[in-house]
């Protein structure tokens, strides 16, 4: 067993810097963004690598104390704060804001890394022993899709602001 808790500490230990790592990534693209889309959702990227962190130091703190895996509620947030945002972009949109290539490089490495997560945590998820251990690992690898479907719905708006807003605001040009 306690060849098992160090495996763990240590998946921990990777996740907690991967989650940390993450965080600082979106904090210097917000900084770097030139529209206020990308610099508030980048912040919101930020705070939610941020909030896994918290969570992992949490798991991670008991563990050490052998108290094993906790029965932590992680609930799984969906992308609705981001649909404000993206409502005040297209009104940017009009005034011809676009994405430069820089912006579409960092939201094509933020994609790989959403990515990266996921399948991280999927596989943690596959090997869980507990199941509140595979019920935290399956709600982040949701989270994680989340952020990398954030990410693609900001690059196709970067891209074609009015082909984004025909396609997520119009689901035909007949009005049904």
């Amino acid at each position: 067993m306690a060849g098992e808790q160090m495996k763990l500490l240590d998946v921990l230990t990777f996740a907690i810097q991967m989650e940390t790592d993450g965080k600082r990534y979106y904090e210097q693209a917000g900084k770097a963004a030139i529209n206020k889309l990308g610099k508030e959702m980048y912040l919101w990227l930020a705070g939610q690598e941020e909030k896994h962190k918290i969570a992992f130091e949490a798991i991670y703190e008991s563990m050490q104390k052998k108290a094993g895996w906790p029965a932590i509620l992680f609930v799984h947030e969906k992308r609705s704060g981001l649909k404000t945002l993206f409502a005040e972009a297209i009104k940017a949109a009009a005034k011809g804001e676009r994405g430069s290539p820089q912006e579409i490089d960092v939201i094509d490495k933020a994609k790989e890394m959403e990515l990266k997560s996921r399948s991280f945590y999927e596989k943690q998820a596959a090997g869980a022993i507990a199941p509140s251990e595979k019920a935290f690992y399956v709600a982040l690898a949701a989270e994680e899709q989340g952020h990398f479907l954030t990410l693609v719905d900001y690059k196709e708006y970067l891209i074609d602001p009015a082909g984004y807003f025909l396609k997520s605001e119009h689901h035909s040009l007949d009005g049904g």
